[in-house]
């Protein structure tokens, strides 16, 4: 159905500390959990909820565990999980060291039971008071008799009343009865500073419960009545309603996909509006594609392209020739060439009179790529510069006068960091833009550098594969271009794990590899913050490296406190193979080639992230010769994990948002095995997002990764692409939102999503 023509005044974009039951002081505490208005509330949905079908009596869990030989438990009934909702009794630590467990006793008005934690007993004995309510979820065992619940699932349903803030608007609830009419009740998350002003799972249930009463009338449609149709989504007032008291499973599953399409197709509209506001801007730069400069570039090379890197090169070559503005994601797994394809491209732009930019995230990153693209243009009339933080006044000057032509030569490519958004920057006539591992860029300094120019293309580049999912979302306003092949002369690297106490025999294999010409990275992580201690370390392990294990053989040593000079003459002659083996404390950055190198040992391999792992043995493997990473671990981790990969826990079983699951240790153990099963970048990205969610993927801070309340990108696939769809076909058809059914949608956009109403106003 079509919305009303007068629809009530929407209270969703209202600040809520002005509900009743909030006020001030938990306004203060909800806002650092990121609830600021009654849209970030009524969609702050329940982590949880408890099915009243499972909540059982103690007495009725004990009667159908321990029940008579004659009427046998099935196997379903021992598996089944059960939850009792009580209130604590006692609680104490039993057993000493290693061997101590934390034992609460749950009490309700037909018996007690046991729930029993082993490890973490310093932490648990904090948790807990006695007299507060609590629903406890799991399957029941028995130790001795005694009825118990091992490692449980907790909900703090009430605090005792003397532990509430007491406020007015806290009124005291019967909760047997809450629990025990109708329904799915709803458990939100919790934590100390929430429940030090009565928001515990409880007082969270009481605020929305009387918020949703109160106002739910006045939350007004967020979408037009053709998509709710269309997509057959139920009103938004009934999905709110409903996902924070469900009467049954299939209402829930039905608000909550309104609610995540909700999410998706806003977002997915913001970046639809983004993109038609680039594509439909004239004043691109319709380059000449036709280059002398790129020929001589690839006629130079010592290898041929591959297919990938040449189907690409046409997808971006076609962008450029459009008079409309080239906004593209290039991904490429490690050593798969994109540098060159870059190359190649700005070369197109040079040859056109324009200037191109390559801007990378860090100096070291800066200073590798303008070597590299120094080396490769020899002999090609092209002037290269680097625009760097670190750089000395004169030469900084020298610089500036070549990117803005005052000095009477031009700077054809500027290699640069952030230094390049400084106001005193300014380009001569800047028309290609290369953004290397955009991630680590903010969106408004990529715009910033973007006004220097008149339009210019923009390229953006990530060694870093990304799921499909995640740059649906966090690059869905680009066009997407795929390296997905390596050099030929390429073999897959063998990635092995060792135990730490095999140290030996790793050692008599990279001497006999040595023997035969290769060379070696030995790379360790960080063991402290302070650099000191960084360096201190870095230096034993080189010593006993060099004098206790491989005294014939030259060693070289990297670490955090060695200046640039330093480092880059230590790279220099590991590369002209003047030393054997490198050792390195900190992570080798992209960018380091050394064909020569075919091993690369890891130690304390389970104390790197997924990411990192994969970065490192891509230093391996460039050249023709069989390349080794070698992962070494403690010898527990070590053997989980080669179980993982000999069992049928294959890597893509990893559940979704399994880092809330697992603990350190598992987390290890799934990297490890990762690593040893496959060399794809894009299986790896997949492993590395499910274990340690979008947020954390690239960096929150960093990466831009929308928060959403309700929809997981790592789940929610079908319903972000119907959401995309949608999105993009109606900004397609309706740039501007001047259709009377798509006021609804303006309306929405002004009130919660002032960005992109100004993004719409632009295109």
């Amino acid at each position: 159905m079509a919305p009303p023509s007068s629809s009530p005044p929407n209270i969703l974009s209202q600040p809520i500390q002005f509900l009743k039951g909030i006020g001030e002081r938990r306004a203060e505490v909800l806002e650092k959990f990121g609830i600021k208005t009654v849209h970030d509330l009524f969609f702050s949905v329940p982590r949880r909820y408890l099915d009243r079908t499972s909540i059982v009596t103690i007495a009725q869990l004990r009667e159908a565990y321990f029940r008579p030989s004659t009427q046998a438990q099935t196997e379903a009934d021992v598996q089944k999980d059960y939850t009792v909702v009580g209130d604590v009794r006692s609680f104490r630590v039993m057993g000493m060291g290693k061997k101590s467990r934390f034992v609460l006793i749950l009490g309700d008005e037909t018996g007690t039971m046991q729930c029993v934690w082993f490890g973490g007993v310093n932490y648990w004995r904090t948790k807990f008071a006695i007299g507060e309510t609590l629903a406890v979820s799991g399957q029941p065992t028995a130790f001795g008799g005694v009825l118990q619940f091992v490692h449980p699932d907790v909900d703090k349903i009430a605090e005792r009343q003397d532990e509430l803030v007491k406020e007015e608007e806290v009124a005291q609830v019967d909760w047997s009865k809450t629990l025990n009419t109708g329904g799915l009740v709803p458990l939100y998350p919790s934590g100390k500073e929430l429940e030090r002003v009565g928001l515990d799972s409880g007082g969270f249930r009481r605020v929305i419960g009387n918020a949703l009463q109160r106002h739910i009338d006045k939350v007004g449609e967020t979408l037009p009545g053709s998509l709710l149709g269309k997509e057959h989504l139920i009103p938004l007032q009934e999905a709110l309603q409903t996902v924070h008291f469900p009467k049954t499973d299939s209402d829930l599953n039905e608000s909550l996909r309104r609610l995540k399409y909700d999410e998706l197709f806003y977002f997915q509209l913001k970046l639809a509006l983004k993109r038609h506001g680039v594509k439909t801007d004239t004043h691109g730069i319709p380059f000449r594609i036709q280059s002398k400069l790129a020929r001589q570039l690839v006629d130079s090379l010592p290898f041929k392209l591959t297919r990938a890197q040449i189907r690409v090169i046409k997808e971006i070559t076609a962008d450029m020739e459009s008079a409309k503005p080239m906004n593209r994601l290039l991904q490429g797994d490690v050593g798969s060439g994109k540098t060159i394809v870059a190359l190649i491209s700005m070369l197109i732009a040079v040859e056109n009179g324009y200037q191109a930019v390559f801007m990378a995230p860090t100096e070291i990153l800066a200073e590798q790529h303008f070597k590299t693209l120094a080396l490769l243009l020899k002999g090609i009339d092209v002037n290269v510069r680097l625009l760097v933080g670190g750089q000395r006044t004169k030469l900084r000057r020298d610089v500036l006068d070549d990117v803005s032509a005052k000095g009477g030569r031009l700077a054809h490519i500027v290699v640069g960091t952030h230094a390049l958004f400084e106001k005193q920057v300014e380009f001569a006539n800047l028309g290609y833009i290369v953004i290397d591992e955009q991630h680590r860029f903010g969106v408004m300094q990529r715009q910033s550098l973007r006004q220097k120019g008149s339009n210019p293309d923009v390229l953006v580049m990530t060694a870093t594969p990304i799921p499909r999912t995640l740059s649906l979302t966090l690059y869905g306003d680009l066009d997407v271009s795929i390296i997905n092949e390596l050099p030929k002369d390429r073999k897959p690297i063998k990635t092995v794990l060792r135990y730490e106490e095999e140290k030996a025999t790793v050692f008599k294999f990279v001497r006999e590899e040595i023997k035969k010409g290769r060379q070696a990275y030995f790379v360790y992580p960080l063991v402290e913050e302070s650099e000191k201690l960084d360096l201190k370390a870095a230096v034993v392990h080189f010593e006993h490296l060099q004098n206790d294990v491989f005294p014939e053989l030259k060693l070289g040593l990297i670490h955090g406190r060695l200046a640039s000079e330093e480092k880059d003459d230590v790279m220099q002659k590991f590369k002209n193979h003047e030393l054997d083996i490198l050792v390195a404390t900190t992570v080798i950055e992209v960018g380091i080639d050394v064909p020569n190198a075919s091993i690369m040992v890891i130690e304390n391999a389970e104390r790197f992230g997924l990411s990192q792992l994969h970065q490192l043995r891509g230093r391996v493997g460039r050249g023709s010769e069989q390349s080794y990473c070698i992962l070494l671990s403690k010898k527990w981790i070590a053997k989980k994990a080669e179980r993982i990969t000999g069992g049928s826990a294959k890597w893509h079983e990893a559940s979704p948002k399994a880092g809330e699951a697992l603990d350190q240790q598992k987390l290890a153990e799934r990297r490890l095995a990762t690593m040893v099963q496959t060399n794809d970048g894009f299986k790896i990205a997949e492993v590395d997002l499910q274990l340690r969610g979008p947020g954390d993927f690239f960096g929150t801070r960093q990466s831009g990764v929308p928060e959403f309340k309700v929809a997981d990108i790592l789940t929610d696939t079908k319903i972000l692409d119907e959401a995309r769809r949608d999105a993009f076909e109606l900004i397609e058809r309706d740039p501007h939102l001047k259709l009377p059914e798509h006021q609804v949608v303006a309306e929405h956009l002004r009130s919660l999503h002032r960005d992109a109403f100004a993004l719409m106003r632009v295109a």
